[in-house]
């Protein structure tokens, strides 16, 4: 439908609608707003979801467990124990490296920005080689249980909602 001109009035449909007026707040405010928003969401801190993700491990070893021949730590148990290295290994060494550049500049967010990207490129070039050591150098390892210890400890960020 197209708006049309209301005969009774001097408004225009056509016209914007006026801009609501911002106001600028004071330093005194804005600490103020920052702190309550702080208190309603709590930032969850990197280290904890590796926590998790080391507890995941161990349960996905448990459970794996009892699929070998003789129960208790057996192949199956050691392939997951290698996906869940494979996941907290480089995890480690990315949060490592962004707790080094906290602490070695001084706000500056380019060189912050440049910890990240070489934080996920060492992540990365140090999962491909976790993956590639096993397939080449583990003899007998299990691909299932290693993938799922993997895929549920990489999954464990999911875990930060629930803690929210």
């Amino acid at each position: 439908m197209i708006p049309q001109k209301n005969r009774f009035s001097e408004a225009d449909d056509w016209d914007e609608p006026e801009e609501e007026a911002y106001r600028v707040l004071s330093k005194e405010e804005m600490r103020a707003l920052q702190a309550s928003n702080a208190l309603k969401n709590p930032p969850l801190s990197p280290w904890k979801i590796l926590a998790a993700q080391v507890v995941l491990t161990a349960f996905s070893m448990v459970f794996w467990s009892f699929f070998g021949d003789p129960i208790g730590i057996n192949l199956y148990t050691q392939s997951a124990f290698l996906g869940g290295l494979t996941s907290v290994l480089p995890s480690t060494l990315f949060l490592i490296r962004l707790e080094l550049a906290k602490k070695t500049q001084v706000l500056n967010p380019g060189n912050y920005l440049a910890a990240l990207v070489s934080g996920e490129f060492i992540k990365i070039v140090v999962t491909l080689m976790l993956f590639l050591g096993i397939a080449y150098w583990v003899s007998g390892v299990f691909w299932v249980p290693l993938l799922v210890t993997y895929v549920l400890a990489l999954k464990c960020v999911w875990l930060a909602w629930l803690w929210r």
